[in-house]
């Protein structure tokens, strides 16, 4: 029987078969042995050990499209973050550093902007156009007037997506909003695990659909960029591309150069220049920590 890993908390692994319903296993030996760790997300093979109790062993890993070492996740096929216009307002630099650490692992990102009531249209609209032009899919939404949330739903169908997002943001009662037309079997899991205070410390996958799976990520404050190297930051932008090759020095990481199509480009406008700022400032706290390397 194949189903997919929502959930693992000490030892015992909560796998969703379509149309039977969630079974708590636990891991066979040979994973240790083989120093193989079952992720959320993955695609597995069980065997059922009491159908009645919904309890089976975890026998096979299917391979794995991708791995996402933060969150640890396995198979994500887009991640969506959320941030509000207002209350609070948005922290772009953290944005920036989420979208560098998708760009990192190659996975799809859809900006969610919340909270749309809050903010005028104008504003509004400058704030979606800085990432359109950076190739970024856009969401606004309202949790709170539940506008938007058809849209969420058609992006997130048949998909397992990464939700992110500072607290405070509205995550979680969109999350709910998309929960409401299905039969959620939260209350089975949370019967199984007695565990309930402290499940936000785990990565799990919620429900929302035949085939379609949430990633509720825990505490998100904070994210520092890490495994790149100063140099490679220019790859992690993407408005930065089309001027790859085009400046006067070959390698040229657009900070201090003379002759920089990029600074040019922010100058015209085509880029820009929070997100160069944000560019430049994360430029030197990797310079910084260079330094303190050596």
């Amino acid at each position: 029987m194949q189903g997919k890993i929502i959930k693992g908390i000490a030892g015992f692994y909560y796998v969703d078969v379509v149309e039977s319903g969630i079974y708590e296993c636990k891991a066979k030996g040979i994973f240790r042995k083989e120093k193989m760790k079952p992720l959320v997300g993955d695609n597995v093979e069980i065997e059922v050990l009491d159908e009645e109790e919904k309890t089976g062993n975890l026998i096979r890993i299917l391979p794995r499209k991708n791995q996402l070492i933060r969150p640890a996740a396995a198979n994500v096929d887009q991640a969506m973050v959320i941030f509000a216009v207002r209350q609070p307002d948005p922290n772009y630099v953290l944005l920036d550093r989420f979208l560098i650490t998708m760009e990192q692992q190659d996975i799809p990102v859809i900006i969610c902007f919340n909270k749309s009531d809050l903010a005028e249209e104008k504003e509004l609209e400058q704030m979606c156009r800085i990432y359109e032009k950076c190739g970024y899919q856009i969401l606004v939404t309202s949790a709170f007037q539940e506008e938007g949330i058809s849209q969420v739903r058609k992006i997130l169908e048949g998909r397992t997506t990464v939700v992110a997002g500072p607290s405070g943001v509205g995550k979680s009662s969109l999350t709910n909003l998309l929960q409401e037309e299905i039969n959620m079997e939260t209350g089975e899991i949370s019967k199984k695990l007695k565990r309930g205070k402290h499940t936000t410390r785990h990565s799990q996958l919620i429900t929302v659909g035949e085939q379609t799976y949430l990633m509720d990520t825990p505490g998100f404050s904070s994210l520092f960029v890490e495994g790149i190297e100063k140099e490679e930051l220019r790859l992690y932008f993407p408005e930065f591309r089309e001027y790859e090759g085009n400046c006067r020095f070959q390698g040229c990481v657009h900070v201090h150069e003379p002759g920089c199509c990029v600074k040019e480009a922010v100058e015209k406008g085509k880029i820009s220049s929070q997100r160069y700022e944000n560019y430049v400032s994360l430029y030197e706290e990797l310079k910084e920590k260079e330094k303190r390397r050596y």
